[in-house]
């Protein structure tokens, strides 16, 4: 099966999009409160970073037990991408995310609150159903409110507030810290301030439309058109509910939806092949290493335990920085080519921390050395892989199994991580720093291969002449 890039691309739209300024301001408030679960992704798992060294000393962890406190969130999180995608195809994507702030909040609470070790587990599980959940529900809901020729940059806002979630909590961690010195239980402080956008985000989400098309999916045309001319013009918004409740039609006729259909229909199994392997690609990068064990590294690198704390915050800028610049070349630049050159980029760098752990000698050389090829994983990582990664997995599954196939290869995603963040400190422990990131340059080749024979296209099409596209190359 080779399905290499098709450099032609359908036209977004037949019709000209005349928006008013007020419809444009309507939908970039719809991506700011909806991203907001995109925040609550970011600093969640970003918070554990500073968290772990305080939160080890109070709970008496062990390397062992720190992978479970880390990777529990990443368990609830495959857990919250399967449920999560089967609810907000049954139930809509706005009231999906009015449930996971619910949840984003009572898993912050019991995180903080957590006397031991196996509440931490439960509550970091939890937390991760969350995660896991509005890591489909959002993309998914961005993508099916934008117009196609924005689609890629309204998405990848969802990107950009993870990593600025993850910034804050790197930001938040090192000041908490300098400010609550060595005080018992400083890391809870870290870890409570994730109730406060989930607050927002759900009263926020109370005043924003549902999806137009999950409606339309559900046959509620004059509901899905409503919400689209809030964000379209007229002409626009009745051009675009042909060509959606058409496709609605079709594929109720057709009865997709579920994982019956997936395993019975040839075409969909071999995109879900797909869908799989760019959620592992992602993974296997080793970037979830830095993002949770980044002050562990830096410090086995040559810094102090404070000044890695500040140093990790070097890793949030060039996150976000990079993000911007990625969202810049996603409306200039094919998704394909851009994630190629991602896998490049990081694969290097991996190679480097790994040389350099090996070769020089424990110190501020090497200390710093280590810190600059993070930051240039990271940059490529954060500018390139993740926000294609989530577009594209946003894009590419039919309008009524899109929650529930995004949800699918989100299971995968998140187990990856679940695997590679539990195993992370204790093949450390076993073989060291460098072999360890000589092991995801490895993979790193292998993704690479696997994009450029696998990997189609989808930059420039409306979601329905996509799907259409696809449906014609998979059969």
């Amino acid at each position: 099966m080779d399905v290499r890039d098709d450099t032609t691309t359908a036209p977004a739209t037949a019709v000209a999009d005349d928006a008013t300024p007020a419809d444009s301001r309507r939908l970039r408030l719809i991506t700011v409160i909806a991203t907001f679960g995109g925040l609550l992704f970011g600093y969640d798992t970003g918070v554990i970073n500073g968290a772990l060294p305080y939160m080890t000393d109070d709970l008496g962890l062990t390397p062992f037990t720190e992978g479970m406190v880390t990777s529990s969130l990443l368990l609830g999180a495959a857990v919250g991408a399967i449920t999560g995608g089967r609810f907000s195809d049954a139930r809509g994507r706005r009231r999906t995310i009015l449930v996971l702030a619910v949840v984003f909040f009572v898993g912050a609470l019991g995180c903080t609150l957590a006397p031991n070790t196996a509440v931490m587990v439960v509550a970091r599980f939890v937390l991760g159903l969350a995660v896991g959940g509005a890591s489909v529900t959002v993309p998914v809901y961005l993508a099916e409110i934008s117009p196609a020729e924005r689609r890629g940059a309204l998405v990848t806002r969802n990107e950009l507030m993870i990593v600025s979630g993850q910034l804050l909590a790197f930001t938040s961690n090192a000041v908490i810290a300098r400010v609550g010195g060595e005080s018992g239980g400083v890391w809870r402080y870290m870890l409570v301030l994730a109730t406060i956008p989930a607050v927002v985000l759900w009263f926020g989400m109370l005043v924003m439309p549902e999806s137009p098309r999950w409606l339309a999916s559900k046959t509620r045309f004059a509901e899905a058109l409503d919400v689209l001319k809030q964000v379209r013009s007229q002409q626009r918004a009745e051009a675009e509910l042909r060509e959606v409740s058409a496709l609605a039609v079709k594929e109720d006729q057709q009865k997709l939806g579920g994982w019956q259909d997936m395993k019975s229909t040839p075409w969909l199994r071999r995109l879900m092949f797909v869908g799989f392997g760019i959620a592992i690609v992602q993974q296997i990068t080793g970037v979830n290493t830095i993002m949770y064990y980044g002050t562990q590294i830096l410090t086995a690198a040559g810094f102090t335990a404070d000044s890695a704390l500040t140093a990790n915050i070097a890793n949030g800028v060039i996150s976000v920085l990079a993000t911007f610049v990625g969202i810049w070349l996603l409306g200039r630049v094919n998704r394909r080519p851009m994630l190629m050159t991602g896998q490049i980029g990081t694969t290097a760098a991996l190679l480097l921390i790994g040389v350099f752990s090996l070769l020089l000698p424990s110190g501020d050389g090497r200390a710093f050395a280590v810190l600059a090829m993070t930051v240039t994983f990271l940059a490529f990582q954060q500018g390139a892989i993740s926000p294609v990664t989530w577009l594209m997995l946003s894009e590419i599954f039919p309008m009524r199994m899109r929650g529930f196939g995004m949800g699918v290869a989100a299971v995968v995603l998140w187990l990856t991580n679940f695997a590679i963040g539990l195993v992370f400190p204790s093949l450390v422990s076993a073989i060291g720093v460098s072999n360890t990131f000589f092991l995801f340059v490895v993979a790193g080749v292998i993704s690479f291969t696997f994009v450029k024979l696998y990997v189609p296209e989808t930059k420039g099409r409306t979601l329905e002449t996509l799907e259409a596209e696809l449906r014609t190359r998979f059969s």
